[in-house]
Order: structure tokens, then sequence, then C-alpha cells
């Protein structure tokens, strides 16, 4: 097999989707399996990082409703060379924005089998950014851009079962779900030190929010059930953002009129990410927009029991009252009823950790790239025993 697979967002972007493309062009380069990626430059315009991938790099401009994201503004006539160079088996479009469109003209003018993986709920974007009227048009051209490819993966069950909703054929739906790097997120740091780094004493309380500071993750609920919690049951409790994105200056701006004990850290990366995630007595995750939410997997593989929104992916990894507590999506009371409550049963906070933690060790990669292969080597066959996908619209 030779795959090539075109992405509007790739490494060195650190993102959920990236990070998994990178890993998944890495697995296939130790299967000895040649992949060519097809991608933007860089949002943060600083050099690619450093790969045996072979990475087609183009100009770009920011995605408006998620400029980690970007539309490649891509010269036909260098991917038109570039893939003849390559001869790839099969093409993986992997978001349907530029770079996908050229990958299904080619798939489709070439005769290449073709596949997708399907990772973000954007139509869950629109009314934060008052263009809900943008709904039914997103998902008619999300229908014709999925109609050609073979089989579409995606992260969770609940996506899964959304699509298939949507009339999406269940024979062309596969699950891709997420995995975690054990030796990249695991307990233990010095709380004390990470702590003091930015001025907090060791006995706070800490609850810690990580991802994007965007309307979709719903950041300001998050903060809502911490300023209720703060004031009324736990008042040494602090918190800690983790993240960059468009509502930071406004959601720093509130926190610093109102006076409540929040942190802003900007974007955080690894090591000091994973020291965040496992000093924290909380991982608070309002967001009701993700397909999987491969934070929510970080934090348990770093010990962190978690309090997420019953709704999207999430719900998915966790179980409630189980590896942790799900709450009503934009309800601030229950996420802070949700935090007095583990605030006053230590206990249950530490089961709640413990289990999420076993159920992180249990979600693979190599395993979950194992199947995922073999999944891609029988489109590239032909032994999937489907015909070309046509939409009910």
């Amino acid at each position: 097999m030779r795959l090539a697979i075109f992405t509007d967002t790739y490494e060195p972007e650190v993102n959920g989707v990236a990070r998994t493309l990178g890993r998944w062009a890495e697995y296939l380069r130790r299967q000895g399996i040649e992949a060519a990626v097809f991608a933007p430059d860089p949002a943060a315009g600083g050099p690619p990082r450093q790969t045996s991938i072979q990475v087609q790099r183009f100009a770009s401009l920011p995605f408006f409703l998620y400029p980690e994201c970007r539309l490649a503004l891509p010269n036909p006539i260098h991917v038109r060379r570039a893939l003849q160079d390559f001869k790839p088996t099969l093409i993986h479009v992997a978001t349907p924005f530029n770079m996908g469109l050229f990958g299904i003209h080619y798939a489709k003018k070439y005769h290449i089998p073709l596949v997708a993986s399907y990772h973000t709920h954007f139509d869950r974007y629109l009314p934060f950014y008052n263009l809900q009227w943008m709904v039914k048009m997103l998902w008619r051209y999300m229908e014709w851009f999925h109609q050609e490819c073979r089989a579409i993966f995606v992260p969770s069950p609940s996506t899964q079962s959304e699509l298939s909703a949507r009339g999406w054929r269940e024979d062309r739906l596969h699950l891709w779900p997420r995995g975690i790097q054990t030796d990249q997120f695991y307990p233990g740091a010095n709380r004390t030190e990470l702590l003091a780094s930015i001025g907090i004493e060791p006995d706070r309380f800490v609850v810690l929010y990580v991802g994007r500071v965007a309307p979709e993750k719903d950041v300001g609920t998050a903060i809502d059930a911490f300023e209720k919690f703060q004031r009324t049951v736990c008042p040494e409790a602090v918190m800690i953002v983790c993240g960059d994105g468009p509502s930071s200056h406004e959601l720093e701006e509130r926190c610093a009129r109102d006076r409540l004990p929040v942190k802003f850290l900007g974007f955080t990366a690894l090591p000091r990410l994973r020291e965040w995630y496992a000093s924290a007595d909380v991982f608070l995750f309002p967001s009701a927009t993700e397909t999987f939410g491969n934070v929510v997997l970080e934090a348990m593989a770093c010990g962190a029991p978690v309090v997420c929104a019953s709704a999207g992916g999430v719900a998915d990894t966790v179980a409630h009252g189980s590896n942790g507590l799900l709450c009503e999506p934009g309800n601030a009371e229950a996420f802070s009823d949700a935090l007095t409550r583990l605030y006053r049963e230590p206990d249950e906070r530490r089961g709640l950790a413990a289990r999420g933690l076993a159920y992180s060790r249990n979600q693979s990669w190599e395993t979950i790239f194992g199947r995922l292969l073999s999944q891609f080597l029988d489109v590239e066959s032909g032994n999937t025993g489907t015909r070309v996908h046509r939409f009910v619209t």
C-alpha cells in the first residue's frame, strides 16, 4: 500500500486531528508502508517537525471557525506532479476542505480507492458564531464530499450513530477511536514546585481546563461553575486554564474584573502540560461539541479525575460514576455540584482517578492502528463488499 493523506491540519500544529494523523503516518512508516502527506503550512509559521514522512506543504489561510485548521491554497500542477511521482494506491481525505477536495478529485480521475476520516462536528460550531442558518447547507456539502468514499472512519460510537441517523449508510461507517501514549501522559509531578512557579500555594484545590479557549468549547460555563464552587464551597480553590483561542482575552478580563482566582497560562506544551494534568485535583471539561475529546483521555492517563459534559464522544469515554462524572451540557449549576461532590468526597475522587487511569491504559495506539491498517488494506484490495455511497438528502 502507498497511502496519500490529504489534510488541512498536521504536525507541528497542536490539536487532536494533527497529532492523530502524525501518529498514524509514523505507525505506517514503522510497518514499512510508504505514506505521503499533503497539508498546509503550519499555522504558527515555524518550520515543520523533521520526520521521515514525505510531507508536501502549501500556502494557507486560517479557517474562521477553527484557525488551527488551515485552508490551503495549493498549486494544482504541484499536487498532480507530486501524486504522479508518489503513485498512491489508496487516498485518505482527513478534513473536508481544500486539501480534501484535491484528494477526491485525484481519486476519481485516476480511479484510486478513497477513504475519509470524520473528525469534527463543524455544524455544532456555527451557532456560537451566529451562523446557524448555514447548518443545512453545511450538511449538504458534507454529504456530497463523502459520497465517493468507500469507507468513512469516525472517532466514537456516538458520532457513528449521529451520522447513521442522518442517512449515512452504516456499512460505510467504521470506528477509529483515539489512544494514549503512556510514555507522554502518566501520573506524578512535583505539584508544590509547579504551583509555586505561577505563585500558587501548595494547599490550594486545583481545577484544570485544557483545550482551545473558544465559544464552542463553552469555557464560560466552566468558569461560571468554578465561580459558584469557589465562593460558596471552597474559598481555597484555584482554576488553571491551559490553552488559547478567540475567547481568551474576554474571559481573562472577566476573571480579573470579578476577582476570580483563575490563571490563564496560554498554550502549554509537553512535558509541562502533563505536569498540570497530574497535579490537578479535578479536570473540568464542559465542551459538548467533541467527536472524541482527546484531552479527557490525556487527563485520565495522568491520574486526574474528570468532570465532563454528557454529550458527543466524551460520553463514550466517561462512564458516569465509574471513571468520571458527566453533567448536563451548559448547566453551570450541575458542574458546580460535581466539583463540590468531589471536593467533599476525596475517596470518590481517588476512586474515579484510579479507574480513569486503568481505562486509559487499555487504549493502546498500537492496537488501534493495527486494526485501522487492516481495514485500509481491505479497502485498497476491494474487499469491503460495498459500492460507492450515495446519500439520501
